[in-house]
């Protein structure tokens, strides 16, 4: 028998071969693998985003009722035609288009962003395109289906992917199928659509807005053009590049359906993803949408910057979130703070300081940071249509704090296996929101600390991480700073409406780390 101080008494294990750590590095390896998990998305309104080099030759595109303006003036609302169901302003054109939108793409690849996602595209009448005439046709004040290969052909020579925003509920008006239903009672395009004297245009609309009508998903003629045929519009315009879907209002389409549409991206191409506009939380929403915008999340934020929410109470409930959801649709949600539909970021929170405290939450949070075009220079505007203002090119300097702040955040975020596909786990605190990101490597792990209060906070957080070493020091990413871990604890102090963003220090020093057999 070999004595047990002799080696080799002992078997031969590693942290490589130990099997739940092989568990945990395969599903982390899985989970990089796959792109949707946790990219940075830049979100762009064409019209608004860059100015057309070639306006002149298309300004009679912007006939009335349709007005155009110049870059530097600012949207203003319109007046309501009740019966027409428009605003004024949705007629207002700045001009932007296709290739205005490619010959800027070094200001959203320089950010670090992985994906572009674009507003509809498809002709309307409006400037955002939310009431299409066409699914098929690109507005031609933004260009052509060429121009959509070549724009997908671009970025993904870059890295990046293109996701365009599918307007599958309802259509617009002015539609040559809706009309032809409307007109002939005997239109094959009849059953598309819901006319009943019920309704208060003698259709249903949706929010009973007279300018879209709603489609029938039940027709199984409607969902073969959306998605069902081999040349519907989702599958076609992933043949010509797009890498996914955006779909709005997707809450109203049903989960059946919304499984169909799923089913169809995929089989069509592998990897593509499907995320719907829903306002709820995320439970339930997958695996009938790949994943969600995730405006639980944002509200959370706010809530706890607007003081409405304390820390900890904000941290329990983020954690109610991703348990009830299921982490793998969190790291795929989109979370936004601000958007087409919402006031600018800005105008919503104005304390400079509080703003960067949302921002860093949004960076760190799982999921994937969506950036507004212009929120990164600190652009501000109300309600639609002052949230959709033309891009500030002349804001695009090194003299703009905002910008500088921000990319800081994004390169935090790049350089970060943990904050992309990492774990999550609250850390309970007395005033402080914390929370972990981990994955299978030790060094990888980020210790998310938030202060909202008025005041400075010092107080003892257990960091819940078992391959935390004893005395391992802990560096602050943002703002610098070194704290040691006690036996898995730390106590942190965390300056007045601010966030630390802690990582360990695992390398050796002076010829040693306790790490030497961790991952």
């Amino acid at each position: 028998m070999t004595p047990v101080c002799q080696p080799g008494y002992f078997p031969a294990v590693t942290t490589r071969t130990y099997p739940p750590f092989v568990a945990l590095e395969r599903l982390y390896a899985a989970r990089e693998a796959d792109w949707r998990n946790g990219p940075i998305v830049y979100h762009v309104m064409v019209d608004r985003f860059a100015p057309s080099a070639d306006l002149d030759a298309k300004r009679h595109l912007y006939e009335a009722p349709r007005t155009l303006h110049a870059w530097s003036e600012t949207p203003k609302q319109g007046t309501h035609n009740v019966q027409q169901g428009l605003w004024t302003h949705e007629l207002a054109f700045w001009g932007g288009d296709l290739a205005s939108t490619r010959s800027h793409l070094d200001h959203v690849q320089e950010l670090g962003a992985d994906v572009l996602y674009l507003n509809p595209i498809c002709e309307g009448l409006t400037n955002h395109k939310y009431d299409a005439d066409d699914y098929a046709v690109v507005a031609a004040e933004f260009g052509t289906r060429a121009d959509i290969k070549d724009l997908a052909d671009d970025l993904h020579a870059r890295g990046m992917r293109l996701m365009l925003d599918g307007v599958f509920n309802h259509i617009g008006r002015r539609s040559p199928m809706f009309q032809d239903a409307l007109a002939n009672p005997a239109s094959p395009y009849r059953e598309w659509f819901t006319f009943s004297d019920d309704q208060p245009h003698g259709y249903r609309a949706w929010w009973n807005v007279a300018n879209l009508p709603e489609l029938r998903h039940e027709s199984a003629a409607v969902r073969d053009a959306l998605w069902g045929g081999d040349d519907s519009i989702v599958r076609s315009y992933l043949r010509d590049g797009v890498d996914g879907w955006r779909l709005d209002v997707a809450f109203e389409l049903g989960m059946e359906h919304l499984s169909e549409l799923t089913e169809a991206a995929h089989a069509t191409k592998p990897g593509s993803f499907v995320i719907g506009e829903v306002w709820n939380a995320p439970e339930h929403w997958s695996p009938a949408i790949d994943a969600i915008m995730n405006f639980h999340a944002r509200e959370l934020v706010l809530e706890l910057v607007a003081g409405r929410l304390s820390g900890p109470r904000c941290g329990r409930l983020l954690g109610e979130m991703v348990e009830d959801a299921g982490l793998e649709p969190v790291l795929k949600a989109w979370l936004m703070l601000d958007n087409h539909d919402t006031p600018r970021l800005a105008t919503m929170v104005p304390d400079t300081a509080l703003r960067a405290l949302a921002q860093t939450l949004q960076f760190t949070l799982p999921g994937s940071p969506v950036l507004w075009y212009g929120t990164e220079l600190g652009m501000d505007g109300g309600d639609d249509p002052e949230t959709r203002a033309p891009m500030r090119w002349d804001l695009v300097n090194e003299e703009n704090d905002e910008l500088a702040r921000v990319r800081e955040l994004l390169d935090l975020r790049r350089r970060s296996r943990a904050l992309k596909i990492g774990g999550f786990k609250v850390l309970e605190g007395e005033q402080l929101l914390a929370f972990s990101r981990t994955t299978d490597r030790a060094a990888e792990a980020r210790y998310v600390v938030a202060n909202p209060t008025a005041a400075t906070v010092t107080e003892p957080l257990s960091l819940r991480d078992g391959m935390l070493m004893q005395g391992t020091r802990l560096v602050d990413e943002l703002a610098g700073g070194e704290w040691e871990v006690r036996s898995g604890l730390v106590t942190i102090d965390v300056p007045a409406r601010s966030v630390r963003v802690l990582r360990p220090l695992t390398a050796e020093k002076d010829g040693y780390t306790p790490y030497k057999r961790m991952p």
